[in-house]
């Protein structure tokens, strides 16, 4: 699931809806642009940003995760000035990296806010990071989706488990791992927050962050459901039609405050 050969031919590993995104903000590219990847995990999609021309600055909680981002980006031969990693909780980020309005765009894409108890407060460090026109390109798994349980009903066809509208955490015990189906984790609990699309919405807009663009998709790039199958792009869709949607992207642009 996570080839890093095409890095290291100097190419990209982005999934297809990623790509999109960037390719509708940036017709011309991104190259010189100075963008931030939150949540970036170990780099891979900050160091495909890289290859494509960009200056990223990633971040992410997780120690190894940054240590094997700095480990691959020194096998590519980048230096901090093309690629740099900080260690931070994102509500950490802007003592971390203490730079204002220095971003041309913030990227963060799958997994990223669901682990988050407050949108809000993660939307307004977004606008703190972006120059004034500068661009926010999102896309995570959709809610509608994670109401669903995968292994809820008899026909393999996901059954209702988690409420749409819950503010506080689904405690969540699952040993698997979506990148490894062979493996078993031993941290195995896990709080995960649902984010409505109007909570979302509203947190950007009431960050200031005027959004461009929004669109459902009906594939995700990991097996989220034992139902869907392999699109063969690096995506999963429905294995027949499509029932709901599994994902979704927003492009904004930092607007000031009010914008809608």
């Amino acid at each position: 699931m996570y080839d890093q050969q095409p890095l290291r031919e100097g190419r990209s590993v982005l999934d297809p809806i990623a790509s999109a995104m960037l390719a509708r903000r940036f017709p011309d590219g991104v190259e010189g642009l100075r963008m931030l990847h939150l949540q970036c995990h170990f780099g891979s999609d900050t160091l495909s940003l890289v290859n494509l021309g960009a200056n990223v600055v990633g971040l992410d909680f997780s120690r190894p995760a940054v240590d094997e981002a700095r480990r691959m980006a020194a096998e590519l031969g980048l230096g901090e000035e093309r690629a740099r990693f900080v260690e931070a909780n994102v509500y950490e980020a802007r003592e971390a990296l203490p730079e204002p309005g220095a971003f041309d765009a913030v990227f963060t894409t799958w997994g990223t806010i669901g682990w988050l108890p407050d949108v809000a407060e993660w939307a307004r460090i977004i606008a703190w990071f972006l120059k004034p026109g500068g661009s926010l390109v999102f896309a995570d798994g959709h809610p509608t989706a994670f109401v669903f349980d995968g292994d809820g009903a008899a026909d393999g066809m996901p059954a209702f488990t988690y409420p749409y509208g819950n503010p506080e955490p689904d405690i969540v015990v699952d040993g698997s791992d979506y990148a490894d189906p062979d493996a078993e984790l031993v941290n195995q609990r896990t709080w995960e927050w649902m984010h409505p699309m109007d909570e979302i919405h509203g947190a950007l807009r009431g960050a200031g962050l005027a959004i461009e663009d929004f669109r459902e998709h009906y594939r995700v790039p990991w097996q989220i459901f034992p139902r869907t199958v392999d699109a063969g792009d690096g995506m999963y869709g429905w294995h027949d039609r499509p029932w709901l949607p599994l994902s979704y992207s927003i492009e904004a642009v930092q607007a000031g405050p009010g914008a809608s």
